[in-house]
């Protein structure tokens, strides 16, 4: 791959392939059964292994999951995960969410937890199905392919800013492919079970998981789409000079 290439595509093609790539990456929880050609995976962390990290550092280290593997991993943890007593005893490597949830950030997890179950029929009250459909995250939503993401633990919050970006990378490297993914922050709490059966050394942490394959267009859940605040909701824009008083 020549990173200083100059690109085949006239500029608005280039934008809107780069814009749909972006716009058209969501958390997708049902996919099809279709095989994924290991190039084509090996092509997707080609292209995202060209983000940006600190001193050129790329602390990812990317674990593949399919097949037999796959499934006696998700096995493993659907087993603990379904024994609320052994559950109870998980830890996870660090905090991904707050300690302690606030406005504007609890209403917007609120909203997109009861979106997605008001599509599945799942009332508030339904804790059985509740707990069914989030551990639906341990077969990786049925994909085909399911990724594990870790880091050096003697690496600093730097290096999972940089991490961000390379995740970011797969998911819209992934839609060149026509293939949808899902970030997974509830692997967390498995991080031992996992680490032992992948054989991941005690030197490096987990920072996600993630589902990778072709979305199951037919199932509801799959109609989901995020909102997104404006521009003018996040961005100021510091243009004017402000007035000194004298």
């Amino acid at each position: 791959m020549d990173r200083t290439a100059v690109s085949r595509w006239n500029g608005e093609t280039l934008r809107e392939a780069v814009g749909w790539a972006i716009a058209t990456r969501r958390s997708v929880r049902a996919f099809l059964p279709k095989h994924v050609p290991r190039e084509v995976i090996e092509s997707i962390l080609m292209v995202a292994s060209c983000s940006a990290s600190g001193m050129n550092m790329q602390p990812w280290r990317v674990h593949v999951v399919t097949g037999t593997v796959k499934d006696v991993l998700s096995a493993a943890i659907a087993e603990i995960d379904d024994d609320p007593a052994r559950a109870a005893e998980l830890c996870e490597p660090y905090d991904y969410y707050p300690r302690e949830w606030s406005s504007p950030y609890l209403e917007r997890r609120r909203k997109v937890g009861w979106d997605l179950y008001g599509l599945l029929g799942i009332a508030k009250q339904d804790k059985a199905r509740m707990h069914a459909q989030h551990g639906r995250n341990y077969r990786f939503f049925d994909a085909p392919v399911g990724l594990f993401f870790t880091v050096d633990r003697k690496l600093q919050e730097g290096s999972l800013l940089d991490y961000g970006m390379f995740l970011q990378s797969v998911m819209v490297a992934a839609r060149g492919h026509q293939l949808h993914t899902c970030p997974q922050a509830a692997f967390l709490k498995f991080h031992r079970q996992i680490a032992e059966i992948l054989d991941i050394p005690s030197d490096q942490m987990l920072v996600c998981g993630m589902s990778l394959g072709y979305a199951d267009d037919a199932s509801i859940e799959n109609t989901l789409v995020t909102e997104r605040e404006p521009v003018s909701a996040f961005t100021t824009f510091h243009d004017k000079e402000k007035e000194t008083k004298v």
